[in-house]
Order: C-alpha cells, then structure tokens, then sequence
C-alpha cells in the first residue's frame, strides 16, 4: 500500500481530515481524545508517512513525556533486566524512556545527569555507582525534578526501592548451612550499599547458627568487573590450595560466573550431585543463571516488583505527590532458586 507524503502536522491534517487542534491533543496524551477518534488517527497514521516530532513538542510543553533512565552499566545482566521492563512499563504509561549508562565512572555519571537536565526529563529512575557517586550532582537533579532511586541510593528525600539484602542473604546461608558445608563468602569491592549489606547478613547469621564466618576479601580495586575477579580469586585460592570450605556463597551472580569458570579450569567439579568436588551459590539471579553449567543456585531478586513499585512511585511524584508522604524505602524479599550449582 502506497502511504501518504505527508511531512507536516498540516499536511497529515489536510489528508486525515481531522483538525490539528485534535492531533495536538492526541500527540500530548492518547487517552485525552475520544475511544473512535483515536482509532481513526492511529488508523491514519498507519497509512502516512508523518512522524511527529515528539523530542521537540515535549521541549515546548512545561513537563515533558521523557524520563530518564540511569545505570552503572547496561552490560551487567541485572541493569540490563531492570531497563527492559523498565522501558516496557513506561512506554505503556505513554512515556517516552532515555537510557544513559555511567559505565561504571562517576564522570561520566554526572555528565548523564546533566544531560537529564538539558532534555528537560520529567523524572528519573537512577541506579546510582554509589559509593564513587558525588552527591551533589544528584542533589542539584532533585531540586530540578523527581527521582526514584533503585538497587541502591543516596542519602536525601527521593524513594528507593531496592532488594532486602539482609532477608535474602540470610536465606540463601541457611539453606547452605543445612544442606552441606557451611559456606564461605567470597566478596566482592565494597562499590555500593549493596555489598557491605550483603556481608554483614552473611556475618550475623552465621554466628547466630553457630558458625564461624569465613570471609573471602577481594584484593581488586574499585571495579565493576565482577566475572574476571571471581575467576582470579577463585584460581588463585585453588592454586594454593586454600579454598576455606567446599561451599562458597559469591557475593553476587556475576562473581559467581568467575570462580565456577575458574574451577572447571582446574578440574574441580561444582555441584551438589555425587562426584562433585564444591558448591557455589550466588544473589541476584540474573537472566543468565539458569544457563551456566551447572545451573546456579541463587537469590533472585523479585524484578517484577522492583519494576512496578519504581513506575507507580514516579508517576506518583510526577502527579504532584508530595514525596515526604510516600515510603522512604521500599525493601523486598528475595526468593531462593534451588538449582544445580549447590
């Protein structure tokens, strides 16, 4: 089918028949037009070659339909689960996402929020690096529009909604605990909240099972690298012959990836079946968990919620709620998959 040259509001008004008042309303919000007249502009926008330009009606509106979208790394699996839905969710509430990735550098951070700033985002979702962030940067964000932190935050009035660390560490240590060799826990460059939580979960519940915690310090540097220091550690206590435990709980998936390549490197097999050599457990349950070999065993964060409970709280702010009346912290449980890693 031959569409329509039109290149204009004016030009795609004149061939659909329907006033450019009508489109403008349609273009600020869908819902706002009649049930058959939306029909019939969604119908001829099929048939056309007009494409409205969004970018700039939102730079003439007071609040635009962007929102910004801001994570440490879009390689990391759980950043880039957390986007997908994200995105999915926010394009249904007829909001258009910008995605920006720190790549792990707090420059490049605060460059992305100033970009957030000149595009005149209406709110922001942010997944901050943590403790390399500078707050001011996210401070001089909050005085512009509203924020909703996850995965972790920073100090000041903005929502968070975030994984119980303590709740989901304790779990996955008690089913360790009673199903094999109490575990070590293999750490990991302390770079947000996140970690230090996670240890002192793993610490407390040991003790009160009458364990002694074995902690497993890293000796990288601030890095968000994760796969390649699990395999070195993992390597280099094999290679001494210094493996504290034939179960290690990894800080999270993505060290756990590391130090389950690193034992197959050297021969040793990970799993709970007969013949094998340790155990390896992990948090977070990325995508890709299910996937190694063997599967692992891990906390999964609740994804579903987390996404939901960010879009309602923004959208929340976005319609004038005042924040002090939402929330603080929104903390939810993980869920222990039992693969076959431990």
């Amino acid at each position: 089918m031959t569409k329509s040259g039109d290149k204009t509001m004016a030009d795609f008004a004149k061939s659909s028949g329907i006033s450019r008042p009508t489109l403008s309303k349609y273009f600020d919000d869908p819902t706002s037009v009649k049930p058959a007249t939306r029909a019939a502009i969604e119908a001829a926008l099929r048939s056309s070659d007009y494409q409205p330009n969004l970018y700039a009606r939102n730079l003439n509106r007071k609040r635009t339909r962007n929102v910004g979208i801001l994570v440490p790394a879009l390689t990391d699996p759980f950043y880039a689960e957390m986007v997908n839905r994200l995105e999915l969710s926010l394009r249904a509430e007829g909001y258009w996402p910008i995605v920006i990735s720190s790549h792990g550098l707090p420059e490049l951070e605060a460059e992305a929020v100033n970009t957030m700033l000149s595009l005149k985002v209406a709110g922001a979702l942010i997944a901050p690096l943590g403790f390399k962030s500078d707050p001011k940067v996210f401070e001089k964000l909050g005085q512009n529009l509203p924020i909703v932190y996850f995965d972790t935050y920073l100090e000041g009035p903005w929502p968070f909604i975030g994984n119980n660390n303590t709740q989901s560490v304790a779990m996955i240590v008690d089913y360790l605990c009673r199903s094999g060799d109490a575990p070590a826990y293999l750490d990991i460059p302390h770079i947000n909240l996140n970690s230090p939580e996670r240890l002192a979960s793993y610490i407390a519940t040991m003790e009160a099972a009458g364990f002694e915690p074995r902690v497993i310090e890293t000796n990288a540097d601030y890095t968000w690298d994760f796969e390649r220091i699990g395999y070195e550690q993992m390597e280099d206590l094999l290679r001494r012959h210094m493996l504290p435990s034939k179960t290690i709980l990894c800080a999270n998936d993505r060290l756990a990836f590391g130090a389950m390549a690193a034992a197959y490197a050297n021969q040793h097999k990970v799993g709970r079946g007969r013949g094998a050599h340790l155990r390896i457990a992990a948090h977070d349950d990325h995508p890709l968990s299910r996937y190694t070999c063997p599967s692992l065993t891990t906390m999964a964060q609740d994804f579903a919620a987390m996404t939901a409970h960010c879009v309602s709280t923004l959208l929340a702010l976005l319609d004038d709620v005042d924040v002090a009346s939402l929330t603080r912290q929104v903390r939810l449980d993980g869920t222990l998959v039992m693969r076959q890693s431990a």
